[in-house]
């Protein structure tokens, strides 16, 4: 593997927004690296803007016109003189185009190469590239099917239900569950159009459904030099459209062999493309305790803040010193488990309306505080939540020394989150995390078709929860004039909330 030479990182431009884009540029600040923010019509007074040492307007507020124009971020690298870009998640980060840009503008990519990021990117690439590293894969086809007898024979070999997916992409998009042969011929039409539709690629592939799996992803950090470790696991299972919404480190079913076995999987796959950076390598566990290489994000999780919270490490950091040149400055020895962290994502969307999305104004927002919790947000209150991008609010993650306390950690912080003005997915959260699914650990990504019923947060009515949320507001500005005595029960916010 060719050694990048240690290079000095002075300024780095955060091609992203919201939470992540403050999130890299509180770390760089603490590394005495400048920081650099882009910004669309719509962001023109977040934080993340006014955050950082320098910010350009790129654009209207559609991504396409601004957060996704490669030739206008890499006019800005040239015109501020930046070292390096940190891509955060979504938009750019898994471009290859974007990072041959960057190098034929003589600016580092924080994060891994192209080619590396081209094999990943494709579901039958990547299970071709990890085939000969003794990775587990579901059993299915090689390549891609389109011919409706090819794929009655596959099906018919590995057996029935079978997993129809596409090979670009992800979200849930191009992904067909078919129990019996007279659903193969629309499933097979409906998942190529749809993978068609959303990533211009109507490839697909076919699998053997896994029923009842549960998804864990193994984090995975590789330097220059040749050295790859894991920093253990996140379980993933609660998931709305294939979506996460609950993550928690490490999983409640994993022995530490399994975590063995699991995490020297997910480091044969990053060394299969001889990968660099931070990456996340995605696993299905089945029922019976075998898992199966799903596929590898090439980029920062969304969720990367509960391994952080285990491990101790800064993960943007370490990305930071390995796109240095840098050696990992521990090795997979020196890592321990510490405690356990659970996040939820909090989404302007109405679970009670599966889940849409919501829009609005902040018109009470009051996120949590204490021991143990941590909030990474991008919005402020009075702030407007734009239609123009993925509606999260914020990340709400809790760490405690055993997984009942975080449990009960995350259910206080909850409780103490006030948001008025939107729905949020925090009524959902809050069932989730007194589920006696959950809290047992007994659980898998079909956790919403089998638990959760809209009219089970019956009562959470919104007039009610807007009311409590000023109330509380209210009431907290009076207690920053004075201190005094709280009553002997005084009722939480999600009490008021919910009456």
């Amino acid at each position: 593997m060719s050694k990048r030479p240690v290079r000095p990182i002075g300024k780095i431009l955060v091609a992203n927004r919201g939470e992540i884009a403050l999130r890299v540029m509180r770390s760089a600040r603490e590394m005495g690296i400048r920081t650099v923010a882009v910004y669309s019509d719509a962001d023109r007074n977040a934080p993340f803007v006014r955050f950082a040492d320098e910010a350009v307007h790129i654009g209207p507020a559609p991504s396409k016109e601004s957060y996704l124009v490669i030739d206008r971020l890499v006019q800005v690298c040239k015109d501020l003189q930046v070292d390096a870009v940190h891509p955060g998640y979504g938009f750019l980060s898994e471009n290859g185009d974007f990072c041959k840009a960057l190098e034929q503008a003589g600016v580092l990519f924080i994060g891994p190469s192209p080619e590396a990021m081209h094999v990943m990117g494709d579901k039958l690439a990547a299970k071709e590239a990890v085939k000969g590293f003794g990775v587990p894969l579901v059993p299915g086809t090689e390549g891609a099917v389109s011919d409706l007898d090819e794929a009655l024979r596959v099906a018919r070999t590995i057996t029935f239900p079978i997993l129809i997916k596409a090979a670009a992409g992800g979200g849930g998009k191009g992904m067909r569950v078919v129990n019996a042969e007279d659903e193969l011929k629309e499933g097979l039409e409906r998942a190529i159009s749809e993978a068609q539709n959303a990533f211009g690629d109507g490839s697909v592939f076919i699998e053997k459904y896994v029923a009842g799996p549960r998804h864990i992803e193994v984090q995975v950090l590789a330097d220059t030099h040749g050295n790859t470790v894991y920093v253990f696991e996140r379980e993933c299972s609660i998931q709305r459209r294939h979506q996460k919404v609950v993550e928690e480190a490490p999983s409640a079913v994993l022995t530490p062999a399994l975590r063995k076995r699991m995490g020297e999987a997910a480091v044969a796959v990053a060394q299969s493309v001889r990968y660099v950076g931070a990456g996340t390598v995605e696993f299905l566990l089945d029922e019976q305790g075998g898992f199966y290489f799903m596929e590898m994000n090439t980029r920062l999780q969304v969720e990367h803040p509960v391994t952080e919270m285990i491990s101790g490490l800064d993960l943007v950091k370490e990305q930071i010193k390995v796109a240095r040149g840098e050696q990992l400055s521990f090795t997979q020895d020196d890592l321990r488990i510490q405690g356990h962290a659970i996040e939820v994502r909090v989404y302007a969307e109405d679970p009670t309306n599966n889940f849409l999305p919501d829009i609005g104004t902040l018109t009470t927002y009051r996120p949590p505080q204490g021991l143990g919790v941590r909030v990474d947000d991008g919005f402020e209150e009075g702030m407007s939540i734009p239609i123009f991008y993925d509606p999260m609010i914020a990340k709400l993650i809790v760490h405690g020394a055993t997984r009942e306390e975080a449990v009960q950690r995350m259910e206080r912080a909850i409780d103490d989150y006030a948001i008025a003005g939107v729905e949020t997915t925090l009524p959902f959260c809050r069932f989730v995390m007194g589920h006696p699914s959950f809290r047992s650990g007994a659980y898998d990504t079909h956790f919403v078709r089998d638990h959760f019923k809209p009219e089970l947060l019956a009562g959470d009515d919104p007039g009610e929860r807007e009311a409590a949320a000023l109330v509380a507001a209210h009431l907290q500005q009076e207690r920053d004039r004075t201190v005094v005595p709280a009553p002997p029960s005084a009722p939480s916010r999600w009490k008021l909330r919910r009456g």
